[in-house]
């Protein structure tokens, strides 16, 4: 039968032909993923179901991005946990300090995961992955610790919804924008346990950076993966990140069944932005004129990478942050903070005035290094925008690309490029 990409990746890594979509298959994984908040979950149950050693210790990544640089007593032990168990079993790809990175950006970048793969991760967003044509999602701890000691795991093969996305883009226009838009027509719930598959012209002309950042919103519409096909572009992106491929191109078969197919022409698009307190809630830009914000954060597994601090430099070259605006900009690998450092990018941002900090998810889950108060407001290119999320329930969080980010940060109120 002809086949979706979902069922395709699926089928390259079980030995049960897959036949339709809700059937149970177990898998092989190629990558198996935990952080600083959800590994010593995983390592609780792995060593509480007398496992003893992991699969393979070069297919584990343990990243240390959420809470550090460690905040608290809580998050350094944490870290200790997981630190302990990376020695104890030979893990190779451990990450903590100055070698650390926002684990969904640092992954892709080293190397690591690939077109093709099969990867699991502790966390909701390793859903970025599918950017790369690679089915990745989320589990729970226990699942991971399993994935950790046998290799596989077992996956419902998902319906698949189609998103073709046509037209022109516009100059301000980013992926982004693109994935708030959809979010916007499905809602929260709109693929709930399905892939979303995108394709048409305008995705396949996106570079990876863009599809990562598309993918790894896939969640926010209750998706289990974010899908994009494999071809020149995504070999591209892998040989100049230490992963030669030599793959053909992947794609859905032509005549896969689809669950559903949504069209989208974003010709005279203009940017948006996602309001408190759920991501579905997109409004064009122009309509949120003038409201005031107290906090910019730019940065995050969605929008931290290099394209995105050129985005965010772009607008804020030359300019200054509003007064009682802090603008924080976390690149989110140490790769990306050093040719940010080459092109003079830091430079741009600390003359605008801006708060350079490390490669760490920071204020993203109200962790830490940009914390909200009462009442405050804050413009961020991070991925969810619920109450609290930042840091009082009294707070709000819209959602946006770097470049309105970085125009609102120097407004002083919500704006994008144009209002510049």
């Amino acid at each position: 039968m002809p086949q979706t990409l979902a069922q395709k990746l699926l089928q390259s890594h079980t030995d049960d032909p897959v036949k339709h979509d809700g059937q149970i298959v177990q898998c092989r994984v190629d990558m198996v993923l935990a952080n600083d908040i959800t590994g010593p979950l995983a390592i609780k149950s792995f060593k509480g179901m007398g496992a003893e050693k992991v699969f393979d210790r070069e297919k584990i990544a343990l990243v240390m991005d959420h809470f550090t640089p460690q905040k608290d007593i809580d998050s350094a032990n944490q870290v200790m946990i997981s630190r302990q168990f990376a020695k104890e079993q030979g893990i190779t790809h451990y990450y903590e300090g100055g070698n650390c990175g926002v684990e969904h950006t640092l992954l892709p970048e080293q190397g690591l995961v690939a077109p093709g793969d099969v990867v699991v991760g502790a966390d909701s967003h390793t859903c970025t992955y599918g950017g790369l044509g690679a089915f990745a999602t989320g589990m729970g701890s226990t699942d991971i610790a399993a994935a950790m000691a046998l290799g596989e795991t077992w996956f419902k093969v998902p319906p698949t919804i189609r998103v073709n996305i046509t037209g022109q883009m516009s100059q301000w226009l980013r992926a982004k924008d693109l994935m708030l838009l959809l979010i916007g027509t499905i809602g929260v719930d709109g693929a709930l346990y399905k892939a979303l598959e995108f394709g048409g012209p305008v995705v396949e002309s996106l570079p990876v950076e863009g599809r990562l950042c598309m993918a790894n919103m896939a969640i926010e519409a209750g998706a289990k993966v974010g899908l994009f096909a494999v071809d020149a572009i995504t070999r591209e992106y892998c040989a100049a990140h230490n992963r030669n491929i030599t793959m053909p191109d992947l794609a859905a078969d032509s005549g896969a069944a689809y669950d559903r197919v949504v069209d989208m022409d974003v010709t005279g698009q203009e940017p948006v932005v996602a309001c408190p307190h759920i991501p579905s809630n997109v409004q064009p830009v122009s309509a949120l004129r003038d409201l005031p914000v107290q906090q910019v954060v730019i940065g995050s597994c969605t929008n931290g990478r290099i394209s995105d601090m050129r985005d965010a430099a772009l607008i804020l070259r030359g300019r200054k942050v509003a007064p009682n605006v802090r603008c924080i900009i976390l690149p989110s690998t140490p790769t990306v903070w050093r040719q940010a450092l080459r092109e003079g990018l830091l430079e741009t941002f600390m003359d605008a005035g801006c708060i350079v900090g490390p490669c760490t998810c920071g204020p993203c889950l109200g962790g830490h290094m940009g914390i909200l108060g009462d009442g405050e407001r804050a413009v961020a290119t991070t991925n969810r925008n619920f109450r609290g999320r930042m840091g009082s329930l009294d707070s709000e969080v819209y959602l946006a690309s770097p470049v309105v980010a970085a125009a609102t940060a120097v407004a002083g109120v919500i704006a994008g490029p144009k209002e510049l």
